[in-house]
């Protein structure tokens, strides 16, 4: 799409002029990005495993998602915030009819800690409490009360947060010390262990908890079978209500179309983001007929300047079409097999692969300087994220010691065997070649 661009000069023009929000930059200009790949100003042709910022679901520039952003900024692009279009209207309709009953109104905003600040909003409004528990390595969004609940990073430096931010133990079945006499994960015990400091710390007033079913930046962790039926009960009992946070697992990523789905546990307020835009900003808010009701009438108040905008409704609807149409749940179903399988067989071949975890097309590979110790190996998972991009593969691993060395792979779920298999031999060959990866 660009063309003729001096990437040194680019590069050093942004860091005079971008603030930097979180790391450094990439070195990379990237001048394009159609389907399952980008394109950078060197000539690099890179296939990207992470779908952009976990969000391309469909791929880059997927022409129906073109034609539709197309005709809605030509037609139909932005309104006054109080008012309804057909494509919203579709929208909600649409997204409803997929999710189980109890999630039967909706709302559409800009980003996921922005739907989650809304979520947030309408549980204390709806209980008339404002305690928010959350998990260790959760990751909400960077909004006041998003921010507050996210405990992975960014904590220090700004001040106190939002009053009533409590946090629970995140499951961790590679890495906690919750061990049955067998040696295997007592997560139930780990559980009901972080409540019991919850009841302890609370001063009576718990809201809700919000809670990611594969919590991604904090190491692709997968809860357990059980685990979100667990939370639910816990809230049940404490008069809480459930937020779930879907913004990457949702519309298809774990091979289903949501991932509350494999519990089959109706949260009280779901939340989308990423994937329901293919890169666009935009969001969701999906609750009850009775809470929506209820916190109407107590004068609940969200009003933004992008809420129910008609353009990125509309490419929700048309993501929403492809997925189902196309049978895309099934293939991110069966390519995630095949994936965990490939990067299961890297592990019992490299030692520096601590664990492979993940559902769907969404897998996390963990790099580790001893199988025995654990201990993470930053600079190591470094070294071989440089090594694939320079072999033309983009796979996330962020450099935060709060991340500790995971890869975290989903690349979009319209990816072929052929694109699938290209990526995961520039993933061994980066293995094979770079130093310290421990062949066994």
């Amino acid at each position: 799409m660009y063309h003729d661009v001096n990437e040194k000069s680019m590069l050093k023009t942004g860091s005079e002029t971008l603030i930097r929000f979180g790391g450094n930059f990439s070195p990379l200009i990237i001048v394009g990005a159609q389907g399952v790949y980008i394109h950078a100003a060197d000539g690099r042709k890179i296939l990207d495993f992470t779908s952009g910022q976990m969000s391309c679901l469909v791929g880059h520039g997927h022409p129906e998602i073109v034609e539709t952003i197309t005709a809605h900024a030509t037609k139909l692009d932005h309104l006054f915030s109080g008012m309804l279009s057909p494509p919203v209207v579709q929208l909600a309709e649409k997204l409803t009819g997929l999710l189980p009953d109890g999630l039967d109104r909706a709302t559409f905003l800009s980003t996921g800690g922005e739907s989650n600040e809304c979520a947030i909003k309408m549980a204390k409004m709806y209980t008339g409490k404002y305690e928010i528990v959350a998990l260790g390595a959760s990751w909400h969004g960077m909004t006041s009360a998003a921010t507050a609940a996210t405990y992975h990073s960014g904590r220090r430096g700004y001040g106190p947060f939002v009053p009533g931010s409590l946090v629970l133990p995140s499951p961790n079945a590679y890495r906690s010390i919750f061990r049955k006499a067998d040696g295997s994960y007592d997560w139930e015990t780990e559980l009901n262990y972080g409540w019991n400091l919850i009841d302890q710390a609370s001063n009576g007033s718990l809201a809700a908890v919000i809670i990611e079913p594969i919590l991604s930046s904090g190491g692709m962790h997968v809860l357990p079978p059980g685990y979100l039926r667990a939370i639910k009960t816990h809230c049940e009992k404490r008069g809480m209500l459930l937020i779930v946070d879907e913004a990457q697992t949702g519309v298809g990523r774990c091979g289903s179309m949501f991932a509350i789905e494999h519990e089959g546990v109706t949260p009280d307020i779901l939340t989308l983001s990423k994937t329901l835009g293919n890169g666009l900003p935009l969001s969701a808010v999906i609750t009850s007929k009775k809470i929506e009701e209820t916190c109407y009438d107590r004068g609940f108040l969200f009003y933004t300047t992008h809420v129910n905008d008609p353009l990125p409704a509309a490419v929700g609807l048309k993501v929403l079409e492809i997925v189902v149409r196309d049978g895309l749940v099934e293939r991110s179903r069966v390519a995630g097999i095949k994936l965990k399988s490939t990067l299961e067989r890297l592990q019992a071949k490299y030692g520096c692969i601590g664990d492979v975890r993940g559902r769907g097309l969404m897998c996390g590979v963990e790099i580790v300087g001893n199988r025995e110790t654990k201990s993470p190996d930053i600079e190591l998972g470094d070294a071989l994220a440089k090594k694939m991009t320079e072999l033309g593969l983009s796979a996330n691993l962020s450099t935060m010691k709060s991340f500790g060395g995971v890869f975290r792979i989903a690349p979009p779920i319209t990816i072929t065997d052929k694109e699938l298999d290209a990526g995961l031999s520039i993933f061994e060959e980066a293995l094979r070649t770079t130093p310290g990866t421990t062949p066994l």
